[in-house]
């Protein structure tokens, strides 16, 4: 019988390799650290709230918190490029439009519906629904855009066991009563819908552009927006100290860090082999939280959880 021609690979099929961060094993211990810093912001934001007098319902101040953070966070990654020598303002017209839409879709489209949605659901389900679907939307986007990165039955079953790791972590009574708002549940199901359009379409800027700087402009613009739509809003942060400084300093660090972390795996990795890793944060949130909050940590569930997201991240990285 004749061959049956392909098509050609285009340049979104071809996919960039390093001889470091295409590693697994550099892209195991990355990859975890980037989700134990994410993690690590779930008690620092609700400290940050009670330390500027943020109230649960104060949507703007909430806005304007992220949005300092977020835009801190850009600046730091520039400082750092322009200190190593890279020229930061030579950028196209064409790149400049790609990083502002990417700012909105990943910064500001995420936690203008993040916030939005929380106001209308529990901290329990925003949680599951938001870290649950987020990798979901990364895996299957990627399937149908990259021709190396196609779903398999290991993918799949790493997915299920990484979103039954986040059921467990998230087990409450609340979650035995189904219910759905659509300004509530539907906003962050929006919010990690955005976050993983915000992935996939970083790794296809990345590839024209150094990482660190894309995510820097990125987080600045991003958080410029935010910041704009909350002082829009009548919003303000009513009280600084030096703990609440230090605390927005922790997480303006660990938000350039792992975001610029993150942009570079992408870049030489396939979506759904990093992105798996995205079912770690809530376990690390959790058990971090228990820790600086004084909460009970050595729970059941919260052993469970490890397992079953470690399982997952297992079966979509092993080789074949």
């Amino acid at each position: 019988m004749p061959a049956t021609s392909r098509p050609k690979a285009t340049a979104a099929d071809t996919l960039s390799t390093h001889p470091i961060f295409s590693s697994r094993k550099i892209v195991v211990l990355l990859a975890t650290l980037c989700c134990l810093l994410w993690g690590s912001s779930y008690p620092a934001i609700k400290n940050g709230f009670a330390l500027f007098a943020i109230e649960p319902s104060d949507f703007s101040g909430k806005l304007l918190f992220a949005g300092w953070r977020c835009l801190l966070a850009g600046l730091v990654l520039l400082l750092i490029a322009v200190c190593s020598g890279k020229k930061i303002f030579a950028l196209s017209v064409k790149s400049l439009l790609e990083i502002s839409l990417l700012g909105l879709l990943e910064t500001s489209s995420m936690f203008i519906l993040l916030y939005l949605g929380l106001a209308y659901t529990t901290g329990v389900k925003g949680s599951l629904v938001l870290n649950g679907t987020a990798p979901f939307f990364s895996v299957l986007l990627a399937h149908f855009i990259y021709r190396d990165d196609r779903l398999s039955r290991g993918k799949s079953l790493g997915c299920a066991l990484g979103f039954a790791g986040v059921l467990a972590v998230n087990f409450n009574q609340e979650l035995l009563g189904f219910s759905f708002r659509l300004v509530g549940e539907g906003s962050v199901i929006l919010s990690a819908f955005f976050f993983a359009v915000g992935m996939i379409y970083g790794k296809r800027v990345s590839r024209q552009m150094d990482p660190s700087l894309m995510t820097g402009y990125q987080l600045m613009i991003g958080g410029s927006v935010l910041l704009l739509v909350g002082y829009a809003l009548g919003g303000g942060l009513p009280e600084s100290s030096l703990e609440s400084s230090l605390i927005l300093a922790y997480l303006v660090l660990s938000t350039s860090t792992s975001y610029a972390l993150w942009a570079v795996l992408l870049k030489y990795n396939r979506v759904g082999r990093v992105s798996i890793f995205n079912f770690l944060v809530p376990v690390f949130g959790t058990l971090l939280s228990a820790v600086f909050l004084d909460e009970t940590f050595l729970e059941w569930k919260n052993l469970a959880a490890l397992t079953l997201v470690c399982s997952g991240i297992w079966l979509v990285n092993k080789g074949k």
